[in-house]
């Protein structure tokens, strides 16, 4: 059966018009390219970790431990701990290279039980070489508020290694760091209980306006109803609903997985000593002109010695002798960057001088300066 022509182009039609729209709800849909979810952008409050520090003896080093005559405080935590178990050292010479004093440091997870395991970071405090193939005796580990959140103990694992002969010796890496996997167990945890919250706060990690609106806005449209508002540029509040009392994880597992795109202020970073610049995408810059040029004045110093003739009746003399070079760089030109609307626009205006990043440190700053920079430049 043949179909009429006009129910053809009805159908031909129809399935466009359902094309186009489908095309246009994907776009719609789709995530910009610089979307993130809340949970990279932002901290909730209480959700964090502690820092953890402690004092304690790495012993069974291979005679690259501290000079205890130069490390009075390895000495004095030798002999305290051996005391502590039953051995008595006052007036004897301590004369040991196998025992190392070090700090020990680490990162107490949110919400860690009694008995989990968490990593900790040894490293040297006195004159030791090395702590390969030492042991960690059991270390308190402390907070800021004093107490005791676990112990530490177990064998160190370095990344480098230190060898020595008698007229040469090579390192690589840092021998006197190391770190203990699962080397402390957690003894006291850090009371905090989110199942009882009625009010919660988001921390962006880079604060601001447009991004907290963002959020606050996207929280709200996921609950339905106004719940979320900015305090300030890093700091949302979360009033939390009665409908999701015990129920809190799946609301903030729900809220941390929202797509928003984070806003920033265009900001030119320099690290003047590595010659490093990095330039966000909102960086703009007014049509301006730049020259880029370099004086060099180089001097040398070439004395002659000047023998006088035989059976004269003279001296040895030493005559100076300087050479000036000045090059004041004639092939560098007045050259034009115009306004630009993209970050590449503006590195290929740059780049088109020849200069290098040391130079280019230089001609944003003057840049910024006249005012042709739109951006805000922070120095490291």
């Amino acid at each position: 059966m043949k179909m009429p022509n006009t129910s053809l182009s009805r159908l031909v039609s129809s399935f466009l018009k359902v094309a186009i729209l489908a095309c246009a709800t994907l776009s719609i849909a789709a995530p910009a390219h610089s979307a993130s979810r809340i949970k990279d952008i932002a901290d909730f409050e209480g959700i964090r970790e502690n820092q953890l520090i402690g004092y304690g003896l790495v012993v069974g080093l291979n005679g690259t431990g501290d000079t205890l005559r130069n490390a009075p405080f390895t000495r004095q935590s030798l002999q305290a701990m051996l005391e502590r178990l039953g051995v008595n050292t006052r007036g004897v010479d301590l004369n040991t290279n196998t025992v190392a004093a070090v700090m020990v440091t680490a990162n107490l997870p949110p919400f860690a039980t009694q008995g989990t395991r968490i990593d900790v970071n040894v490293s040297a405090l006195g004159n030791s070489g090395s702590l390969q193939g030492g042991t960690l005796l059991v270390t308190p580990l402390v907070a800021a508020d004093g107490e005791v959140y676990a112990i530490a103990q177990g064998s160190v694992a370095i990344g480098g290694f230190a060898a020595q002969a008698d007229a040469a010796s090579v390192t690589r890496g840092v021998p006197t760091s190391g770190r203990i996997a699962n080397g402390a167990l957690v003894e006291r945890e850090v009371e905090f209980k989110l199942a009882s919250l009625t009010t919660l706060r988001l921390a962006l990690r880079n604060p601001d306006l447009t991004t907290a609106r963002r959020v606050a806005l996207s929280i709200n449209e996921l609950i339905g109803f106004p719940t979320a508002e900015p305090l300030d540029p890093g700091t949302v509040r979360i009033d939390l609903p009665r409908e999701f009392s015990g129920n809190i994880v799946d609301l903030l597992t729900d809220i941390e997985q929202l797509i928003v795109q984070p806003d920033m202020i265009a900001r030119v970073v320099i690290d003047e000593n590595s010659g490093i610049i990095v330039m966000g995408q909102e960086v703009k810059v007014s049509t301006v002109a730049v020259a880029q040029g370099n004086l060099t004045v180089t001097i040398a110093e070439t004395p002659e010695v000047v023998q006088p003739l035989p059976f004269a009746n003279g001296e040895t003399a030493v005559v100076p002798r300087s050479e000036l070079l000045v090059n004041d760089d004639p092939d560098a030109k007045l050259a034009i960057v115009p306004e630009t609307v993209t970050l590449k626009q503006l590195v290929d205006g740059l780049n088109a001088l020849g200069i290098g990043p040391r130079d280019m440190i230089s001609i944003l700053q003057a840049i910024k300066a006249s005012g042709a920079l739109q951006a805000e430049i922070e120095v490291l």
